[in-house]
């Protein structure tokens, strides 16, 4: 795929990106941007911003921000916990990471810091999804009027309250299914949890990759009463469709506005995650379920569309979309920052982004971007007068948004 080409007097392109450098979502990153014909992107590592107190980009340098995890140095710096495989903690880690993601001073950003802070806490992003009409599980923790929850005693009222009686409990800063519980209660009384969660005998959680279940009410109420103080939101159970036999959802990857890449995932469980067990579905029977059930599929992509549209000034999200039995229709489980890590994964018929990967998407419609934005700004200069501010321009006098 061919990409713009600057005009002798406009400096080439530079890719800058924060991460982890060891990590395989930065190499996925660098490959693209290399692919593009463009040098290697300066690699600014989390644990140094975090040391630091931040870090300084040109104004001509694309800034991608990249996840934090999966890094023993940069968790403990985060969360302060000394095991990364501890599930508590996930407060501290948003505090951490929402301060951090503001001391990136300058260059042109791939994401929005206010953006960040609503797409990592579930409460808030549940609460601007509805509100944008966006189909969305209810929930009686969404927003700030939404529901506190301080404990066990608190999720049994709500589902009381709320006639939910089967639902998922979900660390509000939680991600990868970290902390997640899927819990069914019966009309006898009985409740039982599916949770990655491990519970050891002196109470403490630690994350696995296996999907356990757990039928003792007592054990429940431990790991809820241990993961409430990091904040909980809860989510009326939405029946999803199968595929196979399996439970079925799609993560739906929108680049600059438009579904570019999406892949099935089945799952045995109620968690469809791929790392704990899940496997990609096909997604050509999905759409043909979803048609066959009289609805369009365009009218689902579009769902994803409409969700990441909350984001504007973030030019990619994963989003989570939970089919319903019998496919035809459709809710948003959640909008991810970091949800586009499909690797091998190419894009969509008629996407703009066919033969790329998510990451190569990115690329390319980070300079298209730039391209755009160009002969504007030229202009300006050419008369001698300061480009108009964007309304989308960040807080930061000297950072630059792509939006």
């Amino acid at each position: 795929m061919s990409h713009p080409s600057a005009p002798a007097d406009d400096p080439p392109a530079r890719f800058a990106v924060v991460g982890n450098p060891e990590n395989r979502r930065v190499a996925l990153f660098a490959d693209a941007v290399r692919a593009a014909g463009l040098p290697a992107p300066r690699v600014v590592s989390w644990k140094d911003v975090l040391r630091t107190g931040g870090a300084d980009f040109s104004g001509q340098e694309i800034v991608r921000v990249d996840s934090p995890g999966e890094n023993a140095d940069v968790d403990l710096l985060l969360r302060g916990a000394q095991d990364p495989t501890r599930v508590e903690g996930s407060a501290r880690w948003y505090a951490g990471f929402m301060a951090a993601s503001r001391t990136l001073r300058g260059g042109i950003r791939l994401d929005d810091p206010d953006e960040l802070a609503v797409l990592f806490d579930k409460r808030r992003c549940h609460a601007v999804l509805h509100a944008a009409g966006v189909p969305v599980p209810a929930s009686p923790t969404s927003g700030p009027s939404g529901a506190a929850v301080g404990g066990w005693d608190d999720v049994r009222a709500l589902m009381r309250e709320h006639r939910m009686p089967r639902l998922f409990v979900k660390l509000a800063h939680g991600s990868s299914a970290s902390g997640v519980l899927a819990v069914e209660s019966a009309a006898t009384g009985r409740i039982r949890a599916t949770t990655s969660v491990e519970l050891t005998p002196d109470g403490r959680l630690f994350n696995s990759l296996k999907v356990r279940r757990y039928d003792r009410e007592g054990d429940i109420a431990a790991i809820v009463d241990a993961l409430a103080p990091d904040g909980l939101h809860l989510e009326r159970w939405w029946p999803k469709a199968a595929q196979g036999g399996r439970a079925a959802d799609l993560r739906v990857v929108v680049v600059d506005g438009r579904v570019t890449h999406a892949v099935v995932r089945t799952s045995a469980s109620p968690l469809t995650n791929l790392h704990l067990g899940g496997s990609r579905g096909d997604l050509t029977a999905a759409r043909g379920a979803v048609e066959s059930a009289g609805a369009h599929w365009a009218d689902v992509l579009a769902v994803c569309e409409r969700a990441a549209a909350c984001f504007p000034r973030t030019l990619c999200v994963g989003v989570d979309l939970l089919p319903a039995v019998g496919w035809r229709r459709v809710a948003v489980g959640e909008v991810n920052a970091f949800g586009d890590l499909l690797p091998r994964l190419t894009g969509l018929p008629g996407s703009g982004a066919e033969g790329l990967d998510t990451y190569a998407a990115q690329v390319a419609a980070a300079l298209r971007r730039r391209e755009h934005a160009r002969p504007a700004t030229a202009a300006h200069h050419r008369r001698g007068q300061a480009p108009t501010t964007s309304p989308h321009r960040n807080r930061t006098e000297d950072d630059h948004v792509i939006a």
